[in-house]
């Protein structure tokens, strides 16, 4: 067990959440600004157009996001309850296994996303210009899932390690090669802007997955790349907590076809690229809270492992009323200054002034979502999947389905940018409650714990 483990049980919350969370809120705000900088410079230097287009592509990366998630949540999870519990077994199988997984379902994922991508983005509703963009944009980001998923989930096994500042570094180097290239190549490639685009992607995803690759060859003390093969004691269990951080990421593809499905429906082109601009702008501020999560995952499962439980819910506690103010950090500016932010997409005129109401109502609820993933992150960090997968399944399918066909054909259109802030505040308040039931189960463990060590005594 290294320093940053054994901090993991003996260090202060709030001390751990400014160790671990800080690099890792850094972290992911710079992967942020993958897809948030594609579509500002799809907008300035494409047209309004290109960017509705990466924007409508955009939900079905997440296809590979969910792969990455689904085994670095898992394969995180397993590692911090087993530095927690001193299980070096379980630890020398994790990268391995993550390396087969992902090897296996990206050669799947790529091979049908090419082949059938045009197909996946005429369910959103788009047609004509509209789909031939988006399509050759997608078809090229498919080419680098490899890269993408190796990047991702090997990055959160070194923050389930406490690595934080070391998984921000070589994220940031795999953004900032993004950031650099995209302009260059959407001028170079001139009609093939989009193109280009999409290749400034895949690119600086595989220069971080190069770094990746060496830490684990080369550097890390703890985890490292040994046999690559399906472990099956552990496959089981990864799976098991990681899918429900999966159907985060692949059910916003669902959730995000009805969006801009009845966006088309109701408003056509115009209502599709105020809903393109608002769900990046969502999305970028949610990855610093998704960022914090990423802290809060080993501080709870090490200290779940360890049965320290009035730790957990300490350190629950401290991440949940920072992840309001974090929240509110982006929550309150967006708010006022909707105008210029919604500006940097290319939207103008008569687009721009319908955006900025919708945009406000959308983003309503924004304040709570911290609260709402670190709820989630709880559940996954304990090892109970079941209930971060129902809250997951509430707020993306079951609630939200009904609401986004029922609400604009009762109501109006207009309801449509009402749905996503009713059903979060519903997930946020029942995610509280099952929460306080799994505190309820914790403390009457501890408290059965301590009865039978005093009765050894």
């Amino acid at each position: 067990m290294n320093k940053d483990s054994k901090e993991l049980l003996t260090a202060k919350p709030l001390q751990i959440l400014i160790k671990l969370s800080l690099p890792a809120i850094l972290g992911m705000i710079v992967i942020g600004l993958y897809p948030l900088m594609d579509g500002i410079f799809a907008g300035q230097i494409l047209g309004e157009k290109a960017m509705t287009a990466v924007g409508i592509a955009t939900p079905f990366t997440y296809i590979n996001t969910g792969i990455a998630t689904l085994i670095g949540v898992g394969s995180a999870s397993l590692l911090s309850r087993a530095i927690g519990e001193g299980n070096q077994k379980i630890i020398d199988k994790v990268m391995g296994n993550l390396c087969f997984w992902i090897l296996t379902l990206s050669t799947i994922v790529t091979v049908l996303g090419i082949l059938f991508c045009q197909q996946l983005l005429s369910i959103f509703g788009a047609k004509g210009e509209l789909l031939n963009l988006s399509t050759r944009y997608l078809r090229i980001i498919f080419i680098g899932s490899i890269f993408v998923n190796f990047a991702q989930a090997a990055n959160m096994v070194m923050r389930g390690e406490g690595l934080m500042k070391r998984a921000m570094l070589i994220m940031g180097i795999g953004a900032g090669v993004n950031i650099l290239l995209d302009p260059i190549l959407m001028i170079l490639f001139r009609e093939r802007g989009i193109e280009g685009a999409a290749v400034a992607t895949i690119t600086a995803q595989f220069v971080q997955a190069i770094f990746t690759l060496w830490y684990f060859k080369k550097k890390s003390k703890v985890v490292k790349i040994g046999i690559i093969r399906k472990e099956g004691d552990i496959t089981v269990d990864m799976f098991s907590v990681g899918v429900s951080a999966m159907l985060m990421q692949v059910l916003t593809i669902i959730q995000q076809s009805f969006l801009y499905s009845q966006a088309f429906r109701y408003g056509g082109e115009t209502s599709a690229a105020i809903m393109a601009a608002i769900l990046r702008i969502q999305a970028f501020s949610f990855i610093p809270l998704w960022g914090m999560s990423q802290g809060l995952q080993p501080a709870i499962g090490a200290n779940f492992g360890a049965e320290q439980y009035d730790r957990v819910k300490k350190i629950f506690n401290v991440f949940a009323i920072s992840s309001i103010i974090l929240a509110a950090c982006f929550w309150i500016p967006s708010e006022i200054f909707a105008k210029p932010i919604l500006g940097l997409f290319g939207l103008s005129d008569e687009t721009l002034f319908l955006a900025i109401p919708n945009f406000r109502i959308m983003y309503s609820i924004f304040i709570a979502y911290g609260v709402m993933i670190m709820t989630i992150t709880f559940f996954q960090a304990i090892g109970d999947g079941k209930t971060a997968g129902i809250l997951v399944m509430l707020r993306q399918i079951i609630l939200f389905i009904p609401a986004v066909i029922l609400l604009p054909r009762m109501i109006g259109a207009q309801s449509l940018w009402y749905v996503l802030p009713i059903i979060d505040g519903v997930v946020v308040l029942l995610g509280i409650q099952r929460y306080f039931m799994a505190v309820k189960k914790m403390e009457k463990k501890f408290h059965i714990m301590m009865m039978e060590r005093q009765s050894k005594v």
